[in-house]
């Protein structure tokens, strides 16, 4: 197994006004599963070929346990990588698309069967050891790629959203095999997605990045119930965070929330931290699951807003209300029961769990940091 360390990684394409990559520094764990997750073009597939050795680096250091591998070729690297093209060959049959590596790394023929033959075994793939790739499913040869990475039993894996060409029902089948496999072999793992399903279930760690440099590192559910700055807010979670421009005042030794025409309470939240804000507007974030058609526990006393209901999403086990808000008609969507009788057109008032209210500056963007 293998610690990926990352420092300072930077890298700039020729005639690029801006890196690609940023002062890129991370540390994966062995064993980890590493998500790196953004935006299309925000760098993370440049990070993941530079670690690869498959782009150069115009500067930083990434080590495997230690011993940097800035000038050690791709093939020496000890690390195995999977497409999101699968890069399967044509002309080979699955066992032999398994046992090619192997077999350029001249490993004795006994060795190279054993280990084909328990990852088929392993993947599912005993029965399509004699067929070419043209004659699979899109997950089988998906399992095929991850086959040969397996097959290798390298320091680390690579994966670069390689679920992205599967349909839906078959891209859930496949991630929960990839996650079952990474646990049983447990090797160091740093897998590149844009999904945010696919980082949410899969990682032990997300790493969120946005125009080349790393915005968040966290436990999943750490960075989606305490986001370090509004594009992490709304990136992470769908529907999205609802972002709203709000007021903090003064009131007597302590602070309220003015948004969306109600006034807040807002527990959770230091003094000193509100303090630089107050007589002063802060963006207000507030979750589509935290705003209530009836309080839960079935009293008044949750603070409410009121809306105007512009549409009506039901999706079977929940429903989704499109809302106009506020003075200004701020539009904002909330998540609630499937059985709710609101309707579009109609005034409702939404009901809010303001200890789940986050606050942004709104300069900066960045988070205003609850009480420990």
């Amino acid at each position: 197994m293998a610690v990926v360390t990352i420092d300072r990684l930077c890298k700039r394409y020729d005639g690029a006004t801006e890196a690609s990559v940023k002062d890129m520094s991370l540390t994966v764990a062995d064993g980890e599963f590493m998500v790196l997750l953004g935006p299309s073009g925000c760098g993370k597939s440049s990070a993941l070929r530079m670690i690869a050795g498959l782009e150069p680096i115009t500067s930083g250091t990434v080590a495997i346990d230690g011993r940097p591998i800035n000038h050690v070729p791709a093939k020496d690297r000890d690390i195995a990588m999977v497409f999101q093209s699968y890069a399967l060959y044509p002309h080979m049959t699955v066992r032999e698309n398994l046992a090619f590596g192997l077999r350029r790394r001249k490993m004795p023929r006994e060795e190279i069967d054993r280990r084909v033959a328990r990852v088929a075994e392993k993947l599912g793939l005993a029965p399509f050891v004699a067929r070419k790739p043209h004659a699979l499913s899109g997950g089988q040869r998906q399992r095929v790629a991850l086959g040969r990475a397996i097959v290798r039993d390298p320091k680390v894996f690579l994966f670069d959203e390689p679920l992205s060409n599967l349909d839906a029902s078959l891209r859930v089948t496949t991630r929960n095999e990839l996650v079952k496999q990474q646990h049983e072999l447990g090797t160091t793992t740093i897998y590149v997605t844009h999904d945010q399903v696919e980082a949410m279930t899969m990682g032990d760690r997300i790493c969120i990045m946005n125009k080349g440099e790393v915005v968040q590192i966290g436990k999943p559910l750490e960075v989606y119930r305490n986001p370090a700055d509004t594009f992490v807010a709304r990136f992470l979670g769908n529907p999205p965070m609802n972002l709203l421009a709000g007021r903090l005042d003064r009131l007597g030794a302590g602070v309220t929330l003015a948004v969306a025409g109600s006034r807040f309470d807002i527990p959770g939240f230091s003094p000193a931290a509100l303090a630089p804000y107050a007589d002063g507007p802060v963006t207000v974030g507030l979750r589509p699951e935290d705003l209530y058609e009836a309080p839960p526990d079935r009293s008044d006393r949750m603070p409410a807003i009121a809306a105007r209901i512009l549409a009506v999403e039901p999706l079977g086990a929940e429903t989704l209300l499109m809302l106009s808000v506020g003075a200004v008609g701020e539009e904002i969507t909330a998540r609630i029961g499937r059985d709710t009788a609101l309707r579009q057109g109609e005034e409702a008032r939404l009901f809010v769990d303001s200890t789940t209210i986050h606050l942004f500056d709104p300069a900066t963007t960045k988070a205003i940091a609850r009480s420990r």
